[in-house]
């Protein structure tokens, strides 16, 4: 728990931001409070909600002159919890919800931290153009957010983490002052990349206030498909001939095991059973091209090829936009469809993409010995050898025993990750939750380079405190 906020700090926060730029009240405040899977609990006896960028400077600023602890929120679907506050001043970026330019000649969309992913989405799709990141939460997820987390999503095997979409940023730093790098270009070499260093730095080294994203032709022809497999080898030899028959035409490559399946079956309405019958393992397998009818003709070549080698067990494709969606809802529903399974040790790593079904076997020979009878529920972007690996408890079993021996357990995860050359945070970012065991898994070299750089543009430690390092 950081010190309390001052009241003479609350009295000139609440004269910066005006009347309906923030709130004491504990009901308006509450939501933000609260991680969605009720991990993490907050508390904050302030909430700022800046309408603009210059509210943003003035509120950061005179939080730096007294020493003052913020921390930001976006949509709040972040999963490490550093998005929680611990009693620091809360700045949410609700109400930056403005998209400020669109421009299809340089393929740049230019929209504020507010703005969810979904807007966003939208209005990229007006001028014919698309934003490639796509998330489960995305009607949540924010721009700020999303760049300040360098969120990953299902389209990263083709296009890449956010820091791969962002031409440029604005961004309050930690003395209250406005860097404007909302540049769109491709092409810069004139020194240190300053939006490379805010991108995926959790808020510890500026409050992004707005993004220029880069924009995409939209496809002519899409197909997707689930596929049943025995094993997540047979998967990846399948990714391998998807990259070479199709020349770049992957969207996506997602991996579920049978048992999250399942889980989705069971607790979330309205879905179905994919294949006839039930497999091991599943690929849910999304080609895209600019030509029309190219995606569909190179997904029943791969699909015919694959059954007569026997890598593929079954398949099935879309027929229909409808269709797709239901066969992704399967993938994006794996997280939410464990909630009612009880308690879960997740876990959101990555490992070289050819070490992914090493780091599978190893990880449950692991767990069968650490936690007999517990239930494993692996899935993920073998595309980009980024894997959830979610143990649950016993079934039946009790959820304070299996929390009480989560860290434990992650740590045998964790190393057997960091010995196949992995990150034990693949997307989600480090956090309250990972910060002390993300030091464990970095250099000293690494880690006074980041101390070095947060202590020169935040001395204080003002802005996320409690993340990274």
């Amino acid at each position: 728990m950081t010190a309390p906020v001052s009241a003479d700090v609350i009295s000139r926060l609440k004269a910066v931001l005006g009347p309906d730029g923030w709130s004491e009240d504990p009901d308006r405040i509450a939501p933000k409070l609260v991680e969605w899977r009720d991990r993490w609990v907050g508390i904050t006896p302030f909430l700022a909600l800046p309408k603009s960028t210059a509210d943003v400077a003035a509120v950061v600023g005179i939080c730096f002159e007294a020493g003052q602890a913020i921390t930001t929120q976006g949509g709040n679907t972040g999963l490490v919890g550093g998005q929680i506050p611990q009693g620091e001043v809360l700045l949410s970026t609700e109400r930056l919800r403005t998209i400020r330019e669109v421009e299809p000649y340089d393929d740049v969309l230019v929209a504020e931290a507010g703005v969810t992913l979904s807007q966003v989405h939208a209005a990229a799709a007006d001028v014919r153009r698309r934003f490639p990141l796509g998330l489960a939460s995305e009607g949540s997820a924010t721009v700020g957010g999303v760049v300040s987390t360098n969120a990953g999503g299902t389209q990263v095997l083709r296009y890449g983490m956010t820091r791969n979409l962002v031409l440029g940023l604005e961004a309050v730093l930690p003395n209250g002052e406005v860097w404007n790098g909302l540049k769109r270009l491709r092409k810069d070499n004139t020194g240190y990349d300053l939006k490379q260093l805010l991108i995926g730095a959790e808020g510890t080294l500026g409050v992004v206030t707005a993004a220029a994203l880069k924009l995409f032709p939209v496809m002519a022809s899409r197909a997707v498909a689930m596929i049943g497999v025995a094993t997540p080898e047979a998967a990846l030899e399948l990714l391998t001939r998807a990259k070479d028959e199709t020349g770049g035409a992957v969207e996506a490559f997602e991996l579920m095991g049978r048992l999250g399946v399942e889980f989705v079956l069971r607790n979330i309405p309205g879905t179905r059973d994919p294949l006839a019958a039930p497999h091991p393992w599943y690929v849910l397998a999304e080609f895209a091209s600019g030509e029309p009818g190219s995606a569909e003709g190179a997904m029943t070549q791969f699909l015919e090829a694959g059954l007569e080698s026997g890598l593929i067990r079954d398949a099935v494709v879309a027929q229909s936009d409808s269709q797709a969606r239901a066969l992704w809802e399967i993938r994006e529903n794996q997280s939410p469809a464990q909630k009612p399974e009880g308690a879960t040790w997740k876990h959101d790593v990555a490992v070289p993409v050819s070490q992914v079904p090493a780091f599978l076997a190893e990880a449950n020979q692991a767990m069968d010995v650490f936690a007999p009878r517990a239930r494993i529920a692996a899935f993920g972007h073998v595309g980009d050898g980024n894997i959830h690996y979610d143990v649950l408890r016993p079934d039946g079993g009790s959820d304070a025993e299996h929390a009480a021996r989560r860290d434990a357990g992650s740590r045998i995860v964790h190393d057997i990750v960091a010995r196949l050359g992995g990150s034990i945070s693949a997307e989600h970012g480090l956090g309250s939750m990972k910060t002390a065991e993300g030091a464990r898994y970095k250099s000293d070299v690494e880690l006074a380079a980041q101390r070095a750089i947060r202590l020169a543009l935040d001395p204080g430690r003002i802005l996320n405190p409690r993340v990274l390092f």
